[in-house]
């Protein structure tokens, strides 16, 4: 069940946005998130949750979308998130979050699967304008936004072919993500 899980958890564009989400499932996915591993417990990652649309829009308008499809603004009108998680560091509790943000976005992304829903991971924003729009204090380091909503958009992996990682999308706008062979990955077993 977790290979399945893992497998549906691709890095979603485009949604369907007559699918709303509702704030208890995405509390029910950030508790998800607070219960992984923390490094030396800090705890130190806040989140904040975008569910209406002036607000999605205004967050839309500060993200890019997926640097190797350079001719693709992002989603168009119809196909944009239904919800967006911030996550933050706060930075009165600790200033080093380790690798808790890997660990937290994947149980919320886990969680959103499971559920029928998915996301994709932003980490390309315009900072100055992304924390004005959400009104963010600056004792909070803005990690990643996470994208939410009901996915329309097919996404396949494939084996990488000479070295290129670049994911891509064919004339029926499948997504296609090459990944390294897991013979190239281990180095060894002694």
């Amino acid at each position: 069940m977790i290979r399945e899980l893992i497998l549906k958890n691709r890095s979603y564009r485009r949604f369907d946005e007559q699918e709303e989400l509702s704030l208890e499932n995405i509390k029910q996915w950030i508790d998800l998130a607070r219960m992984g591993a923390s490094g030396r417990n800090g705890q130190t990652l806040k989140y904040q949750i975008v569910l209406s649309e002036e607000k999605r829009n205004k967050v839309f308008e500060t993200l890019a979308w997926a640097g190797y499809l350079s001719d693709w603004d992002g989603p168009i009108a119809g196909e944009r998130p239904t919800a967006y998680v911030i996550m933050l560091n706060d930075e009165k509790l600790g200033k080093n979050y380790f690798s808790d943000d890997g660990i937290a976005v994947q149980n919320l992304l886990l969680g959103a699967v499971e559920q029928g829903y998915g996301g994709c991971i932003l980490r390309a924003f315009k900072e100055k304008e992304l924390r004005e729009v959400l009104q963010i204090a600056s004792d909070y380091k803005i990690i990643q936004v996470v994208a939410l909503g009901k996915p329309v958009e097919e996404v396949v992996l494939e084996e990488m072919k000479n070295g290129d990682i670049k994911y891509w999308r064919d004339e029926n706008q499948i997504h296609h993500v090459p990944k390294r062979k897991l013979e190239d990955l281990i180095l060894g077993n002694l």
